[in-house]
């Protein structure tokens, strides 16, 4: 399958001073996949370690750092040769050997020339946990995330409904032509998400038990990994947050409330679990600005937020909301609508680069996402309002282009695309299946 990050990755292999790279993202998001794709496509040799499956490569690495005695016995043990500028070197779930993920600031150091990738499921949470050891600095880093909508319509074989919206003009209305099989497609993704098992098995067979079948035990999966990984008393609380997330998503202001989770229970006692979360990957965390300057990141309050998942057909799984829910958009998919659409456009954002916000002042004003974004060589704050249905009619939006003079702001709906202008923001209407173009028409 098709995945936008084979780009990054040619750019990083031909990049004058490359260092190491570090792919992170979410356990069965197709990092070892795309990695061995990306290696046996475009070097002469690629050479696999699996920390996880195999143990005994770890011992290599408990000796010392010499690169070049490392390699030596990589050879020996895989019985082929390293060579620079002609292998790709990959360490699979290097979180399990963290002398590993020490040795990457000795390669940067003494063999940068090596074509090295290293992957792990949980590697934001190894990093963590061996930060005084970790090569600071050292390293190139590039996150894959599940497969975007784009990336699923191109597996679906309908590539052409992408290249058709590549340059489309945003005062050019969208025919049915392009739009019906567009809505059909993004309900599709809606229930499958973007793992690519599940996309995989939903193109195959169309089967919505077999994907749910595969679904489920990415969740099963997941929970595992709690218990492997997590320290022994986060355990519980971890579980209480991720099995609380489809819930808080549905309330009507959405925001993340600790006494949700369990009852009794305090900020103070559940903060380090909802951490552990984020940094596996498995959630996403959106700060409030009240005030939005710049940078945002200075602005954030860090105690208000909103909590979304890393997958929106994993959501919909975890949710117990049937397929045909979605498809028939029957009256119970009223109360998770509005939920799923803002976790969808917030995954879009995400692989967009994009670091998301939301803007509520007072108790009534809200956007549902802020983010920066450089235009014409000067930073703008973009905002971006999210409808579930055709009635964008959004006057927290309105308010906030009038008092910050937003450049450019995008609302995305079920509507037709269209632009206009709200006081100085050009205003860029898009239907939620062109979500991933945002970044063609900031340009």
């Amino acid at each position: 399958m098709q995945r936008e990050i084979i780009k990054d990755l040619i750019k990083w292999k031909d990049k004058p001073g490359r260092k190491p790279l570090l792919l992170t993202g979410v356990r069965q998001c197709g990092k070892t996949y795309i990695v061995e794709k990306f290696g046996k496509e475009y070097f002469k040799n690629y050479a696999y370690i699996n920390f996880e499956s195999s143990k005994k490569f770890s011992a290599i690495f408990d000796y010392d750092f010499d690169v070049n005695r490392i390699i030596f016995e990589l050879e020996v043990v895989l019985k082929t040769k390293i060579t620079t500028g002609e292998t790709l070197l990959f360490f699979d779930e290097i979180q399990e050997c963290p002398k590993a993920i020490t040795s990457l600031k000795y390669f940067c150091e003494n063999m940068r020339e090596l074509h090295l990738i290293c992957a792990g499921s949980l590697l934001g949470v190894a990093v963590k946990k061996e930060k005084n050891s970790f090569p600071v600095g050292k390293v190139n880093r590039l996150q894959l995330f599940p497969m975007s909508f784009k990336e699923f319509v191109i597996a679906s074989e309908h590539e052409n409904l992408i290249k058709v919206f590549e340059n489309w003009p945003a005062n050019r209305e969208i025919p049915e032509l392009y739009s019906v099989p567009l809505k059909k497609l993004l309900k599709e993704y809606y229930v499958v998400g973007g793992m690519p098992e599940a996309v995989k098995t939903w193109i195959e067979t169309h089967d919505i038990d077999e994907v749910e079948e595969v679904q489920k035990e990415i969740l099963r999966d997941y929970a595992d990994d709690f218990s492997k990984h997590a320290p022994i008393a986060e355990i519980p609380k971890i579980r209480w947050i991720w099995d609380s997330v489809p819930v808080q998503l549905t309330k009507e202001n959405n925001k993340f409330v600790f006494s949700h989770v369990k009852e009794g229970k305090r900020s103070s006692e559940l903060e380090n679990a909802l951490q552990w979360l984020i940094d596996a990957g498995l959630i996403y965390s959106v700060c409030r600005v009240e005030n939005p300057e710049l940078p945002l990141s200075s602005f954030a309050d860090k105690t208000y937020f909103k909590v979304y998942m890393a997958d929106i057909g994993l959501l919909r799984t975890k949710s117990k909301i049937s397929a045909s829910t979605i498809f028939e958009e029957t009256d119970l998919y009223e109360r998770y609508k509005g939920a799923f659409a803002e976790n969808y456009v917030l995954n879009e954002l995400k692989m967009l680069e994009k670091e998301p916000y939301f803007w509520r002042s007072g108790n009534s004003a809200e956007v549902d996402f802020i983010f920066e974004n450089e235009i014409e060589n000067e930073t703008h704050i973009i905002p971006v309002e999210v409808k579930s249905a055709d009635n964008t009619q959004a006057k927290s939006f309105r308010q906030f282009c009038k008092r910050y003079a937003s450049k450019v702001g995008f609302k995305l709906s079920q509507k037709n695309i269209a632009q206009n202008a709200c006081e100085e923001t050009t205003v860029v209407s898009l239907p939620l299946y062109l979500a991933w173009n945002i970044a063609q028409y900031l340009r």
